[in-house]
């Protein structure tokens, strides 16, 4: 069973930038497609990015619309390790924002395709 927690959440003003990890401990992560979501306060919680693993498709990518461009996925199978690398952030981009790991290796937008999730972490992006 793979158990994410997810670091590096803040507060940061508009324009700015944040990296957020998350660290896996458990399971195969090696094996595991990681995928980011979040949620507005009010709203559904919503997909962010995904990556495949390494041996299912190289570690494919995935993007929401809004977030393509400015954010980058990505994965250290040494460290167990998944990031999001934020930059250009909007005030939109306010959310807790959650980690998820996938049994499966293939990558998804779907959240109910994910069998182990993160608590979260809170990412404030002021004007």
């Amino acid at each position: 069973q793979v158990q994410p927690v997810e670091s590096g959440g803040g507060l940061v003003q508009a324009g700015g930038s944040l990296r957020l990890s998350c660290t896996a401990s458990g399971g195969t992560f090696s094996r595991s497609a990681m995928g980011w979501f979040r949620q507005a306060p009010g709203k559904e919680r919503e997909f962010v990015a995904a990556i495949a693993a390494i041996s299912w498709s190289g570690g494919s990518t995935i993007y929401a619309d809004s977030v393509k461009g400015r954010f980058t996925i990505s994965r250290d199978n040494v460290k167990n390790t998944a990031y999001l690398q934020m930059n250009s952030l909007k005030p939109e981009d306010t959310a807790v924002y959650y980690c998820a790991a996938r049994r499966f290796g293939a990558g998804s937008s779907g959240s109910l395709d994910y069998d182990y999730w993160g608590p979260g972490t809170q990412v404030t992006v002021s004007s």
